[in-house]
């Protein structure tokens, strides 16, 4: 592993360490376990994965029960009005012993049926511009997957019953949770926007009167969720039909037809959980794992990989300047410039459009790309990404708010998933009587052509929406390991993934850099300031304890045009550094969760 050369000098040691403690956030306290370990971005979450594995449970086992249970705890982030992308590492695959099973789980959320490209921009012109089509209410609503690919998950590659493994998110809601900032903050933005439209209060009930108490939620409120319990004993007792084609399937498509959408019961019967290879990169010699696409991260983490690993001169220089250096974002920054503008050119759902896979990773172009990174200065604006002289999309052959958590099991098993309702609470439109909120998920989309998403993300038309399409998604689930990821006899060494939009990507890169470039412990890699830069618009977004002083002026002089934003939020757990223990798990301190294990 490159290890910073003033690290190998005393005095020069002494220098770098108190400047990474000047840039670094409050950092969590570092807990070490020995056994097993999960990390969410809520603790009563990570406690019931861990409750699961203390009872003899898998990997695979815990995340399905802390996956329901923060759809109760996080319901502004995730929940099972929503979808996700759920990557799985078993040292011994059960259907085939003796060798590794590597999958990646895709339930992100499909378009209904009644979806065509130009399906908001007609509604904007037959009811006059209402830039809230996409992101608020019905219309914003993509069938949902968390229920299906939980269960999925569950019935092939877990060890329980569906019943033990939901009793700790059930017991969640019957017995309630306290509210912590993160929620109150949450509350307080939704409210925003409640407050400035008529009839919105009455519209969003759960939201304005059970999350936000009509404006009076306080750190540490309790707060009880009875009928999502009822949803989450619906869906032990009877499983996925429940969700789908029974009683809460019914109230689905009354509560988006009461509010002038058009799901059907029918969307939601075709749902389907879909299975592929993980994207598998390198850096240096650590084998990574890493969501393709609907997912982008996993192609920009590779891209950013691999130019990285092309260019060993510019990492060792980045590396002699010092970590979160102008150097080292200048070269992040260029990175993820040329993958961003990639991203916005030719990613998309590919079960229903080509995307150039093979191109995006070659080696010789990426190769090229590094060549072409100047560390003194940044380029035009239309520089960066890849050339391809292809045809608009055409249908490939038969044949995408967050909150991330990360496991760990006693055998080596490992589970990196990401969630999603997209924004805050999703579409604020609750589903009656079952107590969770709905997606809106369309929004990632290309909603309305020559226009950006609510993360101001440029997208191609590639990611036009279509009937039974899934979004293009920024989530990053990763696992990197010591040896090839397909032999039982390789230990995993990091799961990482965060929440946050476009910065998820940003944030899982450079908290996994943190850990495999700079051996940081997790609790410090999840807390040093971040970068991010997502190509358009062309602003480098540093967070605040990175600006003024010497950083923010070098990287002015570099021609970086500098905004500030917060990050993403990233879990993390890492093989352990300290002797008798083998992980080291840690939550960011940005959205207050925290690990549990033994």
């Amino acid at each position: 592993m490159l290890m910073p050369s003033s690290l190998q000098n005393p005095a020069a040691s002494l220098v770098f360490i108190l400047a990474f403690v000047a840039t670094c956030a409050v950092a969590p306290a570092r807990v070490d376990y020995a056994t097993f370990a999960v990390a969410a971005d809520h603790e009563v979450a990570s406690q019931a994965g861990a409750q699961i594995l203390a009872a003899g449970g898998n990997a695979v086992d815990a995340a399905v029960a802390t996956s329901f249970t923060l759809s109760v705890v996080r319901p502004f982030s995730c929940g099972i009005g929503g979808g996700g992308f759920m990557l799985v590492h078993l040292r011994d695959d059960p259907r085939n012993p003796g060798h590794a099973l590597n999958i990646a789980i895709n339930y992100r959320e499909q378009a209904p049926a009644c979806m065509t490209p130009d399906y908001y921009e007609k509604l904007d012109a037959d009811r006059k511009l209402d830039a809230d089509f996409s992101t608020k209410g019905a219309h914003a609503v993509a069938i949902p997957g968390t229920v299906a690919g939980l269960l999925f998950a569950l019935e092939r590659f877990g060890t329980m019953p569906r019943e033990k493994v939901l009793a700790p998110a059930i017991r969640a809601a019957r017995d309630g949770f306290r509210a912590d900032k993160a929620f109150v903050d949450a509350c307080d933005d939704a409210l925003k926007w409640i407050r400035a439209h008529d009839g919105a209060a009455e519209r969003f009930p759960l939201v304005w009167q059970t999350y936000a108490a009509r404006g009076t939620r306080a750190v540490g409120d309790l707060i009880t969720s009875p009928d999502q319990a009822r949803a989450l004993e619906l869906i032990a007792a009877q499983g996925k039909d429940a969700f789908y084609t029974g009683d809460i399937a019914r109230a689905i498509v009354d509560t988006i037809t009461r509010d002038g959408g058009h799901m059907t019961l029918a969307d939601l019967a075709s749902f389907q959980v879909t299975t592929t290879e993980p994207l598998q990169t390198k850096f240096g010699d650590r084998p990574i794992l890493t969501f393709p696409p609907p997912s982008s991260g996993g192609i920009v983490l590779a891209q950013v990989f691999a130019t990285l690993n092309a260019r060993r001169d510019h990492a060792v220089a980045s590396l002699n300047a010092g970590h979160n250096s102008p150097r080292y974002l200048h070269l992040l920054a260029e990175c993820s410039k040329h993958a961003f503008a990639d991203r916005a050119r030719f990613l998309a759902d590919p079960a229903h459009v080509n995307v150039p896979l093979k191109q995006l990773l070659d080696p010789e172009m990426l190769m090229g790309r590094a060549r072409s990174i100047d560390t003194a200065r940044t380029q035009s604006h239309d520089s960066y990404g890849m050339r391809l002289d292809e045809p608009k999309p055409t249908p490939a052959p038969d044949d995408h708010g967050t909150s991330h958590f990360s496991v760990i099991d006693a055998k080596g098993n490992a589970v990196a998933c990401t969630e999603t309702v997209n924004l805050l609470f999703g579409s604020l439109l609750d589903v009656r009587g079952y107590g969770f909120v709905l997606n809106n998920q369309m929004d990632d989309f290309l909603t309305r052509r020559g226009k950006v998403n609510a993360f101001g993300l440029a997208q191609d038309e590639r990611n036009l929406p279509a009937p039974g399409k899934r979004p293009l998604s920024s989530m990053s689930p990763t696992i990197a390991f010591d040896g090839p990821p397909e032999s039982p006899t390789s230990n995993v060494t990091l799961v990482v993934g965060a929440s946050g939009g476009p910065r998820i990507i940003s944030g899982t890169l450079q908290a996994a850099l943190n850990v495999m470039l700079w051996d940081f412990s997790a609790a410090d890699a999840v807390s040093l300031p971040r970068m991010h830069h997502q190509w358009t618009p062309d602003d480098l977004e540093l967070e605040r304890p990175l600006r003024g002083g010497d950083t923010e002026a070098a990287l002015k002089k570099l021609g970086h045009t500098i905004a500030t934003r917060s990050a993403a939020a990233v879990q993390v757990i890492r093989a352990s550094k300290k002797e008798g223990m083998k992980w080291d798990a840690a939550c960011d301190p940005r959205k207050g969760g925290q690990p549990a294990g033994r």
